[in-house]
C-alpha cells in the first residue's frame, strides 16, 4: 500500500473502503488491531466456557450439563485459550503494532505475509468453533488431543485439529516476519544492545515459533491422516506408539510455553523503567536470559511424561534441565525488582498490573519446580495442582502482563487516555477473583482431586465452591476493565504523543502513529532507557 492509499490509522483513501480497508490492509498497525480484536473475541468465548465449567463443578453430581458436554466444554476452553489467546496474544497483536515503531521501521519485513498470517489465524479459529456444531459432536479429548482416544473417538476431532494446524501456520509466519524484521529493518544506529528489551523478547519468541511450531504441524497432520486413512502412527492396535505422540506434542508444546511468556516478560520490562523513572537494571542479563529461556525450552519437554513410562536416567536428566530453565526466569524477576529499588515510582495502572504479574508468575514458577522434581511430580501429576500451576503461569503470568501492556500502549494505539481510577478498581477485583478461583486448586490437587473430572467426592466440595465464586469475581473484573478501555476509545481524553514520559522510539511519533510511522527515519545514538 502507498501512503496515499492508507493515510492514517483511522482513515483509508485507497481502493478499499470500510471493512475491506481493514481486512485487506498490509499496514502492521491495522493488522495488529485486527489481531487484538479477534484475540479478545475468542478470549471471551473461552471465558464463557470456563464459567460454565465452574458452574457444573459448584456441587457434586450433575448441575447444568452432562458428562459428555463437560468434556467438550473443557476441550474447547483449552484449545481456544491456548492456541487462540495465550500463544498469539502479545506477539501477534501488540508485537505487530509496536515492533516496527520501537526499531524505527516503516513496517514489518513482509507486510503481505503478515496479513496472510491473520487470515490463517481467523481460518483456524473459525474451524475450531465450527467443530462445535458439525460432525457427530464437538471434540472431547482435551486440548492436548492425546492418542489413542483422539483417534478412536467419534466426535469432530479432525476439524478441530485442522484448525489448530492452521493456527500453527499463522504462528510460524509471524515468527519468520519478526526475526527478519529485527535483523533487517532496524533504524540507523540501533545496534543489538540498543534495542528495547521488548524487541529482544519478540526476537527470541520468533525463533521458537519458527523452529518448534512445524513439529506440532507435522504431528497434527499425522493424527488427521490416522483418523481419515487408518495409518498406524500412534494407535497401538495398529503397531503405532502413543508415546511417540506425547514426545512430538510436548517437543512443541513446552517451547510454546515460552512463546506465551517471553513476550509478556518483554512487555513488563518496558513498563518498569518508565514508571520507576530509572534505567532498567541488568539490560544485557535480561536480553541474554530471553535467548537462554528460548534455547533451554527445547530441552525440558520430558517432564510432562514422568508417569508415561520413561527410563530413570531420562527422568533425572529432564528433571535437572527443568530446574536449569528456571534460572534465566529468576534473573528476570531479580532485575525487575532491582529496577524498582530506589526508583521514583509512580503507581499508575500499567505498573500495578505489572507488579501483579510478577507476584502471580512467581507463584506459578515456584510451583513449577514442584512439578519438575521427580518425587513430587509423581504425587501431583494429573491433579488440580497442575491446573492451578498452569493458570498461575499462563493467566496470572501472560494474561496479566497482556493487560499491563494493553494499558501501557493504549494511549499510543488509540490517541486516548483511559480513566485511571476504574482501571485500578478493575485490577483489584480481577486480582482478588483470580486468587479465589485458582489458589484452592492447589489444595484440591494436594488432597488428590484429579483434573478434568466431571464429578467429585463430597470432601472436595468446599474448595470447588470457593473456586466457582472466585470465577464470578474474576469475570466481574474483566468486564470492568474492558468497559473502561472500550469507553475510553470513544470518550477518553486526548493522550498526547508521550503521556508516560517513555524513552523508546514509539513515543517520539504521534498518537496514533501515522502511516509509515515516522515523518523522518529516526537515528539512534544511545540506549533505550534514558530518563532525566
Amino acid at each position: 500500500m502507498t501512503a496515499e492509499e492508507d493515510i492514517s490509522f483511522y482513515g483509508s483513501r485507497g481502493r478499499h473502503k470500510g471493512v475491506l480497508s481493514w481486512i485487506l490492509s498490509t499496514d502492521h498497525k491495522r493488522i495488529g488491531l485486527l489481531y487484538l480484536t479477534s484475540i479478545f473475541g475468542f478470549f471471551f468465548v473461552a471465558v464463557i466456557f470456563g464459567v460454565l465449567m465452574r458452574l457444573e463443578l459448584i456441587a457434586p453430581g450433575r448441575t447444568i450439563m452432562s458428562a459428555q458436554t463437560y468434556n467438550a466444554v473443557f476441550t474447547l476452553h483449552g484449545v481456544i485459550m491456548i492456541f487462540l489467546f495465550i500463544i498469539p496474544g502479545i506477539p501477534a497483536s501488540l508485537g505487530n503494532f509496536i515492533l516496527p515503531l520501537q526499531i524505527g521501521a516503516k513496517d514489518v519485513a513482509f507486510p503481505r505475509i503478515n496479513l496472510m498470517s491473520w487470515w490463517f489465524y481467523i481460518s483456524g479459529g473459525t474451524a475450531v468453533l465450527v467443530s462445535l456444531f458439525t460432525g457427530s459432536g464437538p471434540p472431547d479429548t482435551g486440548w492436548t488431543f492425546y492418542v489413542p482416544y483422539s483417534i478412536r473417538t467419534g466426535t469432530n476431532v479432525t476439524l478441530a485439529v485442522f484448525g489448530v494446524f492452521l493456527l500453527g501456520v499463522s504462528s510460524t509466519l509471524t515468527g519468520l516476519n519478526f526475526v527478519t524484521t529485527v535483523h533487517r529493518l532496524r533504524a540507523p544506529g540501533m545496534k543489538w544492545f540498543r534495542m528495547p528489551l521488548f524487541i529482544w523478547s519478540l526476537y527470541a519468541t520468533g525463533w521458537v515459533q519458527i523452529l518448534a511450531t512445524p513439529v506440532l504441524a507435522i504431528t497434527l497432520l499425522l493424527l488427521i491422516a490416522e483418523r481419515l486413512f487408518g495409518f498406524g502412527f500412534f494407535d497401538p492396535s495398529k503397531g503405532g506408539d502413543p508415546l511417540l505422540f506425547e514426545h512430538l506434542f510436548w517437543i512443541y508444546s513446552h517451547p510454546a510455553v515460552y512463546i506465551m511468556i517471553l513476550p509478556a516478560m518483554g512487555a513488563v520490562t518496558e513498563i518498569i523503567p518508565v514508571f520507576a523513572r530509572r534505567t532498567i537494571f541488568g539490560y544485557k542479563a535480561i536480553a541474554f536470559s530471553s535467548l537462554a529461556i528460548a534455547a533451554a525450552g527445547y530441552l525440558v519437554w520430558g517432564h510432562h511424561m514422568f508417569t508415561s513410562g520413561m527410563s530413570d536416567i531420562s527422568k533425572a536428566v529432564f528433571s535437572f534441565l527443568t530446574f536449569i530453565v528456571a534460572i534465566p526466569s529468576g534473573i528476570k524477576v531479580f532485575n525487575w525488582v532491582a529496577s524498582l529499588y530506589k526508583g521514583s515510582i509512580e503507581l499508575r495502572s500499567p505498573l500495578l498490573y505489572t507488579v501483579s504479574f510478577i507476584f502471580l508468575f512467581s507463584i506459578g514458577g515456584l510451583t513449577g519446580l514442584v512439578n519438575g522434581a521427580l518425587a513430587t511430580n509423581i504425587y501431583v501429576h494429573g491433579t488440580y495442582f497442575i491446573v492451578a500451576h498452569f493458570h498461575y503461569t499462563m493467566f496470572g503470568g501472560t494474561a496479566f502482563a497482556f493487560f499491563a501492556a494493553l494499558h501501557y500502549w493504549f494511549p499510543k494505539i488509540t490517541g486516548r487516555m483511559y480513566r485511571e481510577a476504574p482501571a485500578k478498581n478493575a485490577l483489584l477485583v480481577l486480582f482478588t477473583g483470580f486468587n479465589i478461583l485458582y489458589f484452592p486448586m492447589f489444595i484440591l490437587g494436594i488432597e488428590g482431586m484429579p483434573r478434568r473430572y466431571y464429578d467429585y467426592l463430597p470432601q472436595f466440595h468446599r474448595d470447588h465452591l470457593i473456586s466457582t465464586i472466585g470465577s464470578w469475581i474474576l469475570v466481574a473484573g474483566l468486564i470492568m476493565m474492558f468497559y473502561n478501555l472500550i469507553r475510553s476509545v470513544f470518550k477518553g481524553d486526548t493522550a498526547g504523543d508521550n503521556p508516560w514520559g517513555g524513552s523508546t522510539l514509539e513515543w517520539t511519533t504521534s498518537s496514533p502513529p501515522p502511516h509509515e510511522n515516522f515523518k523522518e527515519v529516526p537515528v539512534v545514538t544511545g540506549g533505550p532507557y534514558k530518563f532525566r
